[in-house]
């Protein structure tokens, strides 16, 4: 059962029910179309650029937090939907069983899996990930996009910190807050259910650049942040959770990652 008063009209959007629409439909189809574009270019520079992570992280904090000030600016200028009605409120209960249990498995893969990451499971098969001589450009492992983000260096830690924090916030803003407020005011009356399968497939999409893996996983977060938010009413739980999880990434050391080349 939600707890999110979610829009049933797009009338409640009043004049910004178009420009809703759009960004909503951008997030959809617009989204993994520029993700894929910023990525491949990224790792098209870390041979041969040192600042490559840093200004790729830059773009990314520009592009995040554009995208959510103009999300905000269109609730802003919707007479009828509330601050409630977006997420933008304190939880008003807490997650129901199944919600609970899944919550609780997700935190239990994120404490094994930076376990894992700590002990240098990125590097346990170096060879996979390298360009072999006569592949193409673009035959990469799944690992690929993951591994040439990750920061080396100090100074790309702390971008990385800003950078995971503002995922946490803009994308959960954006995909949950946002994007279901719109779904809900264009169909009216949709199940919860409907509307978490349509969180998780917009979310994993927006990560396609990842490959079929990172679309599926990020797809499987997706659903479990927004059957979070409709339990509890709130986004503060989903954020606080999206948050920790991009943030483990900081207690991989530098040591167990590979360089830019051998991720080529």
């Amino acid at each position: 059962m939600s707890s999110v008063g979610l829009p049933s009209s797009l009338a409640d959007f009043g004049p910004a029910a178009l420009t809703a629409v759009v960004v909503a439909g951008y997030l959809v189809v617009g989204e993994p179309v520029v993700g894929h574009v910023l990525h491949r270019r990224f790792e098209g520079r870390l041979d041969s650029d040192p600042g490559a992570r840093r200004s790729f992280y830059r773009r990314l904090l520009v592009l995040e937090w554009g995208l959510a000030v103009l999300a905000l600016i269109i609730w802003l200028s919707a007479p009828g939907v509330s601050a409630a009605q977006v997420g933008l409120r304190w939880p008003e209960r807490w997650p129901g069983p199944v919600t609970g249990v899944v919550v609780v498995l997700v935190v239990l893969f994120v404490l094994v899996s930076t376990r894992a990451l700590r002990g240098g499971a990125l590097l346990e098969a170096p060879d996979a990930v390298r360009h072999r001589p006569g592949e193409p450009r673009h035959a990469r492992s799944p690992q690929h996009a993951t591994l040439a983000v990750l920061p080396r260096t100090a100074q790309e830690r702390r971008l990385f910190t800003v950078v995971g924090v503002t995922a946490g916030v803009c994308e959960e803003w954006l995909y949950r807050g946002f994007f279901l407020a719109v779904v809900a005011a264009v169909a009216g009356g949709l199940p919860d259910a409907l509307l978490v399968l349509g969180a998780a497939a917009a979310f994993g999409l927006a990560h396609a650049y990842q490959g079929l893996t990172g679309v599926i996983t990020t797809g499987v977060l997706g659903g479990v942040m927004a059957g979070l938010y409709l339990s509890t009413g709130s986004l503060l739980v989903p954020v606080l959770l999206h948050v920790a999880i991009d943030l483990r990434f900081l207690l991989v050391p530098s040591r167990v990652l590979p360089s830019a080349g051998a991720v080529r």
